[in-house]
């Protein structure tokens, strides 16, 4: 497997080959964090767990993932590590292979760490290599970059209903499969990073100052932005972990069937994912940021009180909408922190979203204590928050205040 790579030039052209290639490798490495959610239905019923430890399994793989996302994106960001790529693959390789054999709850919280390891590892080089071959399409690069992972984590309820259901939780050792893949992929991602970083390093005339002055508006929006993600987060690790037990309970749905229902949502996400990027460049990132927020809103307040019938096709178009603005956000948020690949992945991709994992086990507890109908209810309520996006400079506004920091 070859990309046919040649001497790296600074230049505005996009790299296609190196952006489709980081792309499998994001493909693969989050559909390794899928098997976790993938396993919960087995796992519920081979271990007898509860919504609250299914809600801590989901709460070590994201939080892992969170908190050391910003910590490799800062190292990242000082020291460009090309060959951390292939290294992240192998260390969730380590994690599937333990939760094939876990035999109890505090073995599958452990495996899943190696899987959040290995992803925080993964993500804030994988995000420098979109940035670095985007060339001057970086709504287009950042979207076919997030395509490929948003697309791993939409595989969750396939693997359940094909893969699960018949092997069970030895299944996973077939997993094992992609990490080699991945890290075949990203090694040779990893030998044009390395190139580009040399070339690019070659090419300075003089040493750049990465100091960045961050104004009180930079810092206000920055907040702003991990709150509206964190609550875009919360929404869909409602869907993802519990929605499958939600018609389940309510409408007598088989494993496989509640798994389809899941899967309509991922998988139209991806298609928002993919469009928000050139939606964005052609009508701004603000507005597709409150667009795919309260765009949504309509939609998430109906589905907890609609038939197995209408549940599909609200799923659709929630998908669709509220995923749209999941590349634009990354890209927002490097325009806010010029310069800052690497931190504005373990913020936005890292932090942010891992700190939704609260919501799992939050929701799991609250499933727990009331009912799983309380929690879809509660998530329902969550892109109302999408009315804060106004409060975001816009993109205009984003080139006035680093100009006038410049200018000072």
């Amino acid at each position: 497997m070859q990309l046919a790579l040649k001497t790296p030039q600074v230049q505005p052209t996009t790299i296609y080959r190196v952006l489709f290639a980081i792309s499998l490798g994001h493909f693969l490495n989050d559909s390794m964090q899928s098997v976790v959610p993938a396993l919960f239905p087995i796992l519920e019923k081979s271990m007898a767990l509860n919504y609250t430890q299914i809600g801590w399994i989901a709460f070590a793989l994201n939080m892992t993932s969170s908190i050391m996302q910003p910590v490799f994106g800062v190292f990242s960001d000082k020291r460009p590590s090309p060959f951390l790529l292939p290294i992240a693959m192998c260390v969730s390789m380590i994690g599937m292979v333990g939760l094939a054999i876990a035999p109890n709850f505090y073995l599958v919280v452990a495996s899943v760490l190696f899987v959040g390891f290995g992803s925080a590892i993964f993500h804030p080089e994988g995000s420098r290599v979109a940035y670095m071959a985007a060339g001057g399409k970086r709504g287009l690069a950042q979207s076919i970059y997030q395509v490929g992972g948003n697309t791993g984590q939409s595989m969750a309820p396939l693997f359940t209903a094909f893969i699960f259901v018949g092997l069970g939780q030895f299944g996973t050792i077939w997993f094992t499969i992609l990490a080699v893949i991945g890290a075949v992929v990203l090694y040779t991602v990893s030998i044009w990073y390395k190139g580009e970083l040399a070339f690019r390093k070659q090419m300075k005339k003089k040493p750049v100052s990465e100091t960045l002055t961050l104004s009180k508006q930079v810092v206000f929006a920055i907040c702003l932005l991990i709150f509206l993600v964190f609550a875009r987060s919360w929404y869909g690790a409602g869907i993802l972990n519990y929605f499958q037990f939600y018609v389940i309970e309510k409408f007598g749905f088989s494993i496989k069937a509640a798994q389809l229902y899941v899967f309509l949502f991922m998988i139209t996400g991806v298609l928002g994912t993919f469009f928000g990027g050139p939606l964005a460049d052609r009508f701004g990132k603000r507005n597709i940021l409150l667009f795919s927020m309260l765009g949504s809103a309509p939609f998430t307040l109906l589905l907890p009180h609609v038939s197995a019938a209408f549940a599909a096709p609200l799923l659709v178009i929630i998908g669709f909408i509220i995923q749209s603005s999941f590349s634009v956000t990354v890209v927002y948020a490097q325009e806010l922190l010029p310069g800052k690949i690497g931190l504005v992945s373990g913020l936005i991709v890292g932090l942010a979203f891992g700190m939704g994992a609260l919501g799992a086990v939050i929701f799991g507890k609250l499933a727990d204590v009331y009912s799983l109908q309380f929690i879809m209810l509660l998530c329902s309520y969550l892109p109302i928050l999408g009315i804060l996006t106004w409060l975001l400079p816009t993109d205009k506004r984003i080139k006035e205040i680093h100009e006038m920091s410049k200018g000072s």
